[in-house]
């Protein structure tokens, strides 16, 4: 608090201009800085979210994934199939059933399935089953899972049926759906086990 000119703020003080000669003299803090100094702003404090928690339990044999899944991750319950194929020819068959969700790209550390094309990013797309809860105009509520995909913001891009889709969001895959990646020849037809026997 600033010390009023000619006195104190503690009233039992002497005054400056005291006439008792043992008057104690009114110290006064001064700015050693000068007037003209700039003041420095102090730093406030920073609560937002930095990520390096998220990065630090998002990571899997010393790589930082690009890609976790959501709340409504779930097995399926139906047989999913991919097959591949360069050109007409079948190349590979690739079950994708057994978990929730399949990390694809270049990657072979992390990736689930991998697309060695140079096109493709090392973290390129994923697969996820998502649980889905409808309800129907009689209010009976339905839950089934569905296979979805997401591109992960790579450089060449995801595509379905030859449209390319947004990065970054979630992407309905139905039986039959052809799917691609990058600039690479292979085809990836999603088909079911009933639907492929």
């Amino acid at each position: 608090m600033p010390i009023p000119p000619g006195g104190c703020h503690f009233p039992h003080a002497f005054q400056k201009n005291s006439s008792r000669s043992d008057a104690l003299p009114v110290s006064q803090d001064v700015d050693e800085s000068g007037p003209s100094a700039p003041r420095v702003e102090k730093e406030q404090p920073n609560f937002n979210v930095s990520g390096a928690l998220a990065a630090d339990q998002n990571t899997f044999k010393g790589v930082v994934l690009k890609y976790s899944e959501p709340p409504e991750a779930r097995k399926p319950k139906e047989r999913y199939r991919l097959y591949v194929f360069k050109g007409k020819e079948q190349i590979d068959l690739l079950h994708i059933h057994r978990q929730s969700a399949f990390l694809l790209g270049r990657d072979r550390v992390v990736a689930d399935i991998p697309v060695d094309h140079p096109s493709c990013s090392k973290q390129h797309a994923a697969i996820q089953y998502r649980q889905i809860v409808e309800t129907d105009p009689l209010g009976q509520v339905t839950r089934t899972v569905k296979p979805y995909i997401i591109d992960l913001d790579s450089a060449n891009g995801t595509f379905i049926n030859n449209s390319r889709i947004p990065g970054s969001r979630y992407v309905e895959l139905k039986v039959g759906d052809t799917i691609k990646f990058g600039f690479s020849s292979r085809d990836y037809v999603l088909l079911s086990e009933e639907v492929a026997d």
